[in-house]
């Protein structure tokens, strides 16, 4: 899975953006706290939700339910707006 090509990754701060170029059913900008910007950016390359909690492991001291958790939370979000390819 990954990003689709309708929407373009900003990290403006820290706070990452996504917008939608207008090419989708979508229509505006998700704004994302650290952590969601963190998954939003390892979404921009085909990736799996194991992949992700991985990489916030190596990242933060966080436990894999947790991960899990907030991986699944932010995917199934963007999943909602059109914004993830399977």
């Amino acid at each position: 899975m990954k990003i689709n090509s309708g929407f373009i990754s900003h990290q403006d701060g820290e706070e990452q953006l996504l917008v939608s170029t207008g090419t989708t059913v979508f229509s505006g900008l998700v704004r994302s706290n650290p952590t969601a910007g963190f998954i939003i950016n390892c979404l921009m390359e085909e990736t799996t939700l194991e992949e992700i909690v991985e990489k916030m492991r190596a990242k933060w001291d966080v436990s894999p339910e947790v991960a899990m958790s907030d991986v699944e939370k932010v995917v199934n979000g963007l999943r909602s707006i059109g914004a993830i390819d399977d």
